[in-house]
């Protein structure tokens, strides 16, 4: 008996075909059309996600699984104009490159073309169904999607805005398609789909990952599980540096570009990491310290007087998550400021927690990073360029960054338009996936009848 994978992979592949024929406008009409179509239903859509939510807290489901899970109706309306930039993108099937006339005269270059029909696994966020949708249409994709359970109802709304542009357009629905069999049998049919997709992206947990590289026949690119650091030098504008840690800290602490772990080079620690403490605290974080810096905070009195550890629970989010601004009342925080455990500089929070080092110099910062960090994003503050570039330099994640926060390792903030992914590894992308990233190329050889002579 076929799967539902198997099922809709094979219309997803028929449905490609005609859609990388499109022209660029059929297929930006096509994007602006789901993107009214998301205006249009935004009240449904958020009325159906809002019992998903309602269910997910009654599983006792943590606060950081909810924030990805809601979809309320600001953002529908935000995917809607999400789906609009990347409409306004130029068209990458229209790209050539890397044109040259060979010493016969015959004339190369190369030119892009879509891969075909990619696979995408992904857990709590109905977003990525909009996402990944608008993304491959735009690259002359197919795509065939496996959501959670948790979200079948708000995937499946969703999905329902694509398909109606679809049909207004008359094209193929079948490009877009979605295994609502929640069985791991169809994740395994996916990783073993070859000749059906092209590519597998997944994007959950560290577990999902693993079970994709060790079991897939499909190519996939992984990432997506981000420990990011920023570390502070010597030389630091400190009232700027800390704008910019508790941004990448508390703007939307449940994902993976999110701030982990603060690096402060020693000679800067103790007059940086009182107001770092006094600060983050504010904002309702939980501190986890190395040894040197737990006794710092000690002797600055920090420990067991000061803010309010504000009743952190699962992740200490509140009505989606604190923003850079929110403050609490003063009183005892000793709850909120222990010692780093043996994984804590090892663990991803997605939550309002952050672990805090001290380091010798710049060279313990890259060595700790190295020892830890997933290579997903990785800073560094300072005045000074010569340290700055140095840091770029030695520091091998997927975005490196001077003097910035984190949260921009995201499509839309470097103006890719979205994502699908962040990609971690090096082969075929690496960073934030966006249109490029879902196309490939050929070589392309115009000649005048020529033969090769030996």
């Amino acid at each position: 008996m076929q799967t539902e994978t198997v099922t809709r992979a094979i219309a997803a592949r028929a449905a490609a075909r005609g859609l990388a024929r499109t022209s660029a406008q059929t297929r930006d009409a096509l994007l602006l059309a789901i993107a009214a179509q998301l205006r249009q239903q935004a009240a449904q859509i958020s009325a159906i996600n809002a019992s998903e939510v309602e269910r997910a807290a009654a599983r006792g489901m943590d606060a950081a699984f909810i924030d990805r899970l809601m979809l309320n109706e600001a953002r529908v309306l935000a995917m809607a104009e999400e789906v609009e930039r990347i409409a306004a993108l130029a068209d990458p099937l229209a790209a050539s490159f890397d044109h040259r006339t060979l010493g016969n005269g015959a004339r190369l270059h190369r030119r892009r073309v879509a891969l075909g029909v990619i696979g995408v696994i992904y857990e709590a966020r109905p977003n990525v169904t909009i996402d990944c949708a608008a993304l491959a249409l735009k690259t002359g994709n197919g795509v065939l999607l496996r959501g959670s359970s948790e979200t079948l109802g708000s995937n499946l709304a969703l999905l329902a805005c694509v398909h109606a542009a679809l049909r207004e357009h008359g094209l193929d629905t079948g490009a877009v398609g979605l295994i609502e069999n929640p069985e791991r049998s169809e994740v395994d049919a996916m990783l073993q789909a070859v000749g059906l997709l092209d590519l597998i992206i997944p994007r959950g947990n560290a577990a999902l990952h693993e079970r994709c590289k060790h079991n897939a026949r499909v190519p996939v690119i992984t990432g997506g599980i981000g420990i990011c650091h920023l570390y502070v030098d010597s030389e630091v504008d400190v009232e700027a540096a800390l704008k910019v840690l508790i941004n990448a800290k508390v703007q939307r602490p449940t994902v993976c570009n999110a701030l982990d772990t603060v690096l402060l080079h020693r000679d800067i620690a103790a007059p940086f990491l009182p107001q770092l403490v006094t600060r983050m605290r504010a904002h309702k974080v939980a501190l986890r310290l190395d040894p040197s810096a737990y006794q710092l905070a000690s002797d600055a009195g920090l420990i067991g007087a000061g803010l309010n550890n504000g009743g952190l629970n699962n992740g200490g989010l509140r009505d989606g998550g604190l923003r850079d601004g929110d403050m609490i009342d003063s009183g005892p925080i000793q709850s909120g400021v222990t010692l780093a455990g043996a994984q804590d500089f090892a663990t991803e929070w997605l939550g309002l927690v952050l672990g805090i080092a001290i380091v010798s110099d710049m060279a313990a910062a890259i060595a700790h990073i190295e020892a830890h960090s997933t290579g997903h994003s990785d800073g560094i503050l300072s005045s000074n360029a010569e340290h700055a570039q140095a840091f770029l330099a030695s520091v091998d994640s997927a975005a490196v960054y001077w003097n910035a926060s984190t949260r921009f390792t995201d499509g839309a903030q470097l103006e890719l338009g979205s994502e699908v992914a962040v990609s971690t590894q090096k082969v075929h992308a690496r960073g934030p996936m966006g249109l490029e990233a879902l196309t490939s190329y050929k070589w392309v050889i115009e000649g005048d009848y020529h033969v090769r002579a030996d």
